[in-house]
């Protein structure tokens, strides 16, 4: 999709933008999308955006719309060109998300709903914890690997995290029991999970899970898929195969050791804070930008290791696989802080599956 009227725009561009006329050739674009010729003139600035929108498939109402876009662009791309130019262990890079200003970003793609009185309860549960006796604690899991995470999905604007994270613990479980596979419906928990959760206006984890249990179990991906929008519960699909599971266990909150020795025995349901830029823009490497605890994403972790002296832990989102390592990312893990990075340690739990 060509640009309207490139000297329109450059006129346009004149009044808020100062930079240098293109001297050389751009480079190659590097992991992080952009190379630094990209950031010196008008021309390969705007090329850059043309050719960022044909990979993501981006197309604008209207002259101003596109404007408007390219401007949110630009400022995101100064950014992930400033942090890049600061961190260390991890990087940015543009994504399907650099024409969204942060506040429409965190309005479309986050949903967790944490429900302070749930939290209470918890913490005052006296249940003994299913993994509190395992010890042989290995130095790394990948359940990736071990064939318990099916492909990276993509929640769409929908405040649905808290479905997908569900699923990704549950679909974990039922492989490493059956030795099956299975991609099951988040679309069913959004459209018949209405008691305590609010469909693309988010959810918990915790919630869904006593669903599933209450419902007899929970439908395949291919027998009712995603929409990315909320429907009507169909209640006519009971005749489909369904996986079940028979309960669900919490991990004791901001105890790292123990979400290790849950994380070494099966996929687990997290929350995180997600609301910032960095974690927006996140492309590669271990994840340890500045981030609070107020819990705002649900993500599943599926793993955990080490590399250069970096403890991570790595976590399957569902933003698409363009988002991060492939639709994951490795978040710093051992930072001292009881709550961990971005608060991973507060809210985590699991389904159990007797057989």
């Amino acid at each position: 999709m060509a640009f309207f009227s490139l000297s329109k725009l450059s006129l346009l561009l004149l009044f808020s933008v100062s930079l240098l006329a293109c001297t050389s050739l751009a480079r190659d674009h590097s992991i992080v999308g952009y190379s630094s010729d990209d950031l010196t003139c008008i021309d390969k600035l705007i090329n850059l955006f043309e050719k960022w929108m044909d990979k993501h498939g981006k197309i604008y109402k209207s002259i101003e719309e596109k404007l408007h876009r390219f401007e949110i662009f630009k400022e995101n791309l100064k950014h992930i060109d400033e942090r890049n130019k600061i961190v260390t262990n991890y990087w940015l890079g543009l994504n399907e998300f650099s024409d969204l200003n942060h506040d429409e970003f965190k309005k479309m793609y986050l949903g967790l709903k944490v429900d302070q009185d749930l939290l209470n309860k918890r913490e005052q549960s006296q249940e003994e914890f299913a993994y509190r006796d395992f010890v042989d604690l290995p130095k790394s899991v990948d359940w990736r690997k071990k064939g318990a995470v099916t492909p990276v999905k993509n929640q769409g604007q929908c405040g649905s995290c808290w479905a997908f994270s569900t699923v990704a613990a549950v679909e974990g479980i039922n492989q490493i029991k059956t030795g099956n596979l299975t991609s099951l419906s988040e679309q069913e928990l959004i459209d018949c999970d209405t008691t305590y959760n609010n469909g693309c206006n988010g959810g918990l984890m915790d919630y869904a899970f006593q669903f599933i249990i209450s419902n007899g179990g929970l439908h395949k991906e291919d027998d009712y898929p995603y929409l990315m929008e909320e429907g009507t519960c169909d209640e006519k699909r009971d005749e489909s195969e369904v996986v079940t599971i028979d309960g669900y266990r919490d991990v004791p909150a901001n105890d790292e050791q123990s979400l290790l020795k849950a994380l070494a025995n099966q996929p687990l349901s997290v929350a995180i804070e997600a609301s910032t830029r960095d974690f927006q823009f996140y492309s590669g490497g271990v994840f340890d930008g500045h981030c609070g605890t107020d819990l705002d994403h649900g993500v599943s972790a599926v793993g955990y290791g080490s590399t250069k002296g970096a403890d991570y832990i790595i976590v399957k989102n569902s933003w698409g696989a363009k988002w991060g390592e492939k639709g994951f990312i490795r978040m710093k893990r051992n930072t001292g802080k009881p709550e961990g990075l971005c608060g991973i340690n507060k809210l985590v739990s699991f389904p159990v599956k007797k057989k």
